[in-house]
């Protein structure tokens, strides 16, 4: 049913539905805006959505224009069927159906050679589109229900942390929306991940929830060089610029081999007239429980910090931190992913000890 919200305009409409079994009426609401030329914000497992009709260049306009993203950073289209791929692409590759077989529904983004009736701005005017299938079955009632791709980015304005839940996405867009569907805490927490089909051999152009690893047991020569574009230059995919997911108060990202010099390096930067607010697993927390700093706990593994990652910024934010201490993870499984968007947030620099 729909419900106020603090932060919420009075134009939107919040419906908090089940994630699992959504209810009909809110899913109807939500796909006659989507058809409509209006905004959506929807859960998938990743992230939530900022959803408009992919089709119609004025309602992706809309969504550029309620995130302040820059127009040389493209968008994904979000599908409810394999069989949609025809629509948006040309020339799809065998790999690009393996690929769906195996991970669609799923957390797996493919830039494939985009079809003449995509609007310009939905790829920021390259000859690829961006394409996937979340697996959550809100995302997926919404599409079908609307019958249309749905124009999606996460649903927070741009360069700041990415929404995992509906008051997330509250606190940056809720004058800019017209229905936010809540079911609650998304279940990954890190966009998905993307790559490139049109590439020879084919190219990892953001990790996120599917591992490398994972990928490459398909894609053997699957090749991954970070990029850190600026604003200016044309992205061949989301998240590949230097400054994104960001938390507003500046943030020190630390590697080394020996723990005790980084917590050392760490407890250095304490200390004077900041506020300092901490990142960190559950056993590196331990190592700073003397001192009297914000500490967001990341849990126990991989999983369980892609979860919390960004809700742990925006926590840290809303503590009014100065600075945000956090540790570079191992770049394997999702650590990959989450030492991605650490880095970003640093605005590409790791300081090494």
């Amino acid at each position: 049913m729909a419900r106020g919200s603090i932060g919420a305009s009075d134009k939107l409409r919040h419906f908090r539905v089940s994630a699992e079994r959504p209810a009909a009426t809110a899913i109807d609401i939500a796909a006659r805006a989507i058809k409509s030329g209006g905004l959506v914000a929807f859960p998938t497992e990743t992230v939530y959505g900022l959803g408009a009709d992919a089709w119609s260049e004025s309602a992706v306009d809309k969504i550029f224009r309620a995130k302040g993203r820059p127009a040389t950073d493209p968008l994904i289209a979000h599908l409810a069927d394999v069989a949609q791929l025809a629509d948006l692409a040309r020339d799809v590759p065998d790999s690009a159906l393996e690929l769906c077989r195996r991970f669609w529904p799923g957390a797996l983004t493919l830039v494939l050679l985009k079809s003449a009736r995509v609007p310009a701005n939905l790829t920021a005017g390259l000859d690829t589109v961006a394409l996937r299938m979340p697996d959550h079955a809100v995302a997926a009632a919404l599409i079908e229900a609307a019958g249309i791709p749905i124009a999606a980015p996460s649903a927070n304005r741009f360069s700041r942390p990415s929404p995992t839940t509906a008051q997330h996405v509250l606190d940056d867009l809720a004058d800019d929306i017209d229905v936010l569907l809540d079911a609650g805490p998304t279940t990954i927490g890190l966009e998905s991940t993307i790559i490139s089909l049109v590439d020879d051999p084919p190219q990892l152009l953001r990790p996120g929830g599917v591992p490398l690893e994972a990928l490459r047991r398909l894609i053997p020569d699957l090749r991954f060089e970070p990029r850190f574009l600026h604003d200016a230059e044309a992205a061949p995919a989301p998240g590949t610029l230097l400054k994104h997911y960001s938390p507003r108060a500046k943030l020190l990202l630390f590697q080394g081999a020996d723990d005790a010099a980084v917590f050392a390096a760490m407890r250095a930067e304490i200390g004077g007239d900041r506020r300092v607010g901490l990142m960190l697993s559950d056993a590196d927390a331990a190592a700073f429980a003397d001192l009297d700093v914000e500490i967001e706990r990341l849990g126990a593994n991989a999983e369980q910090a892609a979860l919390r990652l960004f809700a742990a910024m925006r926590a840290l934010d809303r503590a009014g931190v100065d600075l945000i201490l956090a540790l570079a993870p191992e770049e394997r499984g999702l650590g990959l992913a989450i030492r991605d968007r650490l880095l970003r947030a640093a605005e590409g620099s790791v300081i090494d000890v």
